[in-house]
């Protein structure tokens, strides 16, 4: 029998679960693909995604206040545009934070394990999956925990930026479209304040406390990621490694720095899974109760609360795109799928009438014309990848709902 989420998490939690999701991503795994498309050009990049992840994070903030419930853009999309446009958000969340989830588990092996990364991938994926089949407060707990540990790490690596010396070949870029493309990669590091709103059934006073909390860890994930974009482009030179911030200690020579920004790096991409997880596991719930995923999906374990047979099936399909993942890629088509989620954000958005408006509607205009444009600017193969698997959604439920006309 398919019961409601208990309502748990409280402003702290929800910004911690925000601030694990976006610091893991952005501070470990997206600057040295994104330097390398914009060079010197590197904080316009950064301001442009910034710019589209705020209109997001503000329409996801006035709809998260409306709609309360479990599935973030897939509940909004459904109330708000309809059907079709709720189930091309939550197929768009789904595909996309799948990615991102290999990404983080590729990110935490290759610098927690360099040389053993596949096998070390799959074990944070199970451990952390056990983490949230416990219950939402544990996630939240131990997501404030590495949140913690990442921050101490990044002031070692800011301070080791400033000390070190300036790359002796410093990066090019590839001109207006890479800094167009480096803004689509980046804002693959500002995508986690969905989860605050995917989880939204499971917030207390949610009206008040969903939007103050994805402004703030919106807030907080910017300051952290202006210092580390400066410091990055000092540093790193165009031979760098796939753990530019480790990059960053070595050649400042603080070779005591190595092993702490390693865990930070390690402990951050785990904080990005757990809220990953939980968060696709939730949109999975959320889907299923509205006939778009197998009912199977729906159930919620009269224990601990979580939709425990969605979270497992997540962790499985993970595992296998870990197997055959590449990160660069993995960035590219996340950032993707969650782009075109956000296109439905700001519709539903813009659709909503002034007694529920907290930000006007240019806002949200904005916000739908950059995430058009910064998902067409990814790498081509990130493009063709995502629309392949888009067109393949839309025909699954194109078929779904054939069947049952017939069945009828």
């Amino acid at each position: 029998m398919t019961t409601g989420l208990a309502r748990r998490l409280g402003l702290a939690d929800a910004i911690a679960i925000g601030l694990g999701s976006m610091i893991g991503a952005g501070a470990f795994a997206v600057w040295r693909p994104a330097i390398d498309a914009a060079g010197p050009w590197i904080l316009v990049a950064l301001a442009l995604a910034a710019v589209v992840a705020f209109c997001n994070a503000t329409s996801s903030a006035q709809l998260a206040a409306v709609h309360p419930v479990a599935g973030g853009s897939y509940a909004y999309g459904n109330a708000e545009l309809g059907a079709w446009w709720g189930y091309l958000a939550g197929w768009c969340f789904l595909i996309g934070k799948l990615a991102s989830c290999a990404a983080m588990a590729m990110t935490f092996a290759t610098y927690a394990a360099p040389g053993y990364e596949r096998p070390v991938a799959v074990a944070a994926i199970v451990a952390l999956t056990i983490v949230n089949l416990l219950g939402v407060t544990r996630t939240a707990l131990a997501t404030k925990i590495l949140v913690v540990v990442v921050l101490v790490s990044l002031v070692v690596v800011a301070a080791a930026g400033i000390a070190a010396p300036v790359a002796d070949e410093p990066v090019e870029g590839e001109g207006w479209y890479g800094v167009l493309q480096a803004a689509g990669l980046l804002f693959f590091a500002f995508a986690g304040y969905a989860r605050i709103a995917t989880m939204g059934e499971e917030v207390r006073d949610p009206a008040r406390t969903i939007p103050r909390a994805i402004l703030g860890a919106f807030a907080g994930a910017l300051l952290v990621y202006i210092v580390l974009a400066v410091v990055s482009y000092r540093a790193i030179g165009g031979d760098g490694s796939a753990a530019p911030l480790a990059d960053i200690v070595s050649a400042a020579g603080w070779s005591w720095g190595g092993p702490i920004v390693r865990v930070g790096a390690a402990c951050a991409a785990l904080g990005a899974l757990l809220a990953l997880v939980a968060g696709i596991g939730r949109t999975s719930l959320a889907m299923a109760r509205g006939g778009d995923l197998p009912e199977v999906f729906s159930r919620i374990h009269p224990k601990t609360q979580v939709p425990y047979l969605a979270e497992i099936a997540v962790a499985l399909v993970v595992i296998g795109v870990v197997m055959v993942a590449d990160l660069r890629g993995a960035i590219g088509f996340s950032s993707f799928g969650v782009l075109l989620y956000y296109l439905v954000a700001n519709l539903s958005a813009y659709r909503q009438g002034p007694a529920v408006r907290r930000y006007p509607r240019w806002l949200q205009v904005l916000g739908s014309v950059g995430c058009v444009a910064l998902a067409a600017m990814l790498p081509w193969q990130s493009v063709a990848a995502g629309l392949a698997l888009v067109a393949l959604g839309v025909a699954i439920r194109a078929a779904r709902l054939i069947l049952e006309r017939r069945t009828v």
